[in-house]
């Protein structure tokens, strides 16, 4: 079997910039209220007529990391899509990147993994390369959470802390045993499934249900989360599924020259990192900057820890995820 390695990053944020000011003067909010409690400084929202979408942000940030895996979208054998927010109900966002980006007819998968999507992403990816199967697969992560915010102080617990962006990553075949990726490690418990969810609208409560009922109550179309549970089972679940990894390839937390956590929440990962007994120079966190963008999250930190030179040749990599479903993950990566 071959061994897969991600040959190509590539990140694109929108320009607006929304900081936890902007938002305390739309809602009973400040600054140290929001840092206090997820370490958010900023976000970037998707700015009304600028033309970005879930897709074309993918899109942007496909051609950048085609382009540094040195391959052209030709290329492409496979198109795997992560999110929460497509463009439509259907058809997927993948196919809508397929048509921007050119790419000839392949398949095209969403995965609709939230928080998780890009491991869940990652490890299809690395299966299909390691039967041979495909080549080069595309893998996207793209959130547009703005424009389906409650961005009033009823929403604030959960409105402050995503922001919009999109990574994406070339995965391809590696003939080193003994570089890529070595392991991916996936689980869900649906036991939690509303604990973190969007009820409506979906084939339970299509739109003109809720239309006609006309209730100004109805908060079912806005996100839920019970934020104490998820970060109780956060917490636990990152560090199982981080350890997990490290054990089945014979690896000590000590080995760890950077892990990339999902940028849900900073508390959630400097408790991670101190679990770990890991610096700050082995743990990459840009919540502060972007909050947290779901399945874009971890494929924009881990292109911008590459482009600051915090990801190395020879280097062992930890990506880790937590979120609705509820889902969770790891990945380990000889760089």
């Amino acid at each position: 079997m071959y061994q897969s390695r991600i040959a190509g990053l590539g990140k694109y944020l929108p320009e607006n910039v929304v900081t936890n000011q902007d938002l305390s003067e739309i809602m009973e909010t400040s600054d140290e209220w929001i840092q206090e409690r997820t370490g958010i400084e900023e976000r970037r929202h998707i700015k009304k007529g600028s033309g970005d979408t879930t897709a074309s942000m993918g899109a942007a940030a496909a051609r950048i990391a085609i382009e540094r895996a040195d391959l052209s979208t030709q290329d492409i054998d496979l198109i795997l899509f992560a999110t929460l927010s497509p463009d439509y109900y259907f058809p997927g966002s993948g196919v809508l990147v397929q048509e921007l980006l050119d790419i000839p007819t392949c398949p095209a998968m969403d995965i609709r993994n939230q928080c998780s999507g890009f491991i869940y992403a990652l490890s299809t990816a690395d299966q299909f390369i390691k039967t041979g199967m495909y080549k080069n697969v595309l893998v996207i992560g793209s959130e547009n959470h703005s424009g389906g915010l409650d961005m009033t102080t009823r929403g604030r617990g959960v409105s402050v802390i995503f922001g919009d962006g999109a990574g994406a990553a070339v995965i391809t075949r590696e003939e080193d045993p003994d570089k890529g990726i070595l392991s991916s490690h996936l689980h869900s418990q649906g036991k939690f499934a509303e604990e973190l969810s969007l009820i409506g609208p979906s084939t339970n409560r299509w739109v003109p249900e809720i239309i006609a009922a006309n209730d100004p109550t109805d908060e079912s179309y806005y996100p839920y989360m019970n934020g104490q549970l998820v970060f109780k089972n956060a917490v636990v679940r990152f560090s199982e599924v981080i350890m997990e990894g490290l054990t089945t390839n014979g690896l000590a937390p000590s080995a760890i020259d950077m892990l990339i956590p999902h940028q849900a929440n900073l508390r959630i990962s400097q408790f991670v990192q101190k679990k770990f007994g890991l610096g700050n120079d082995q743990v990459y966190n840009n919540i502060q900057r972007y909050g947290n963008t779901t399945a874009g999250s971890i494929p924009i930190a881990l292109t911008e820890a590459w482009e600051e030179g915090k990801v190395r040749e020879g280097d062992l990599i930890v990506l880790a995820a937590f979120g609705s479903g509820f889902t969770w993950g790891s990945s380990i990566i000889r760089w």
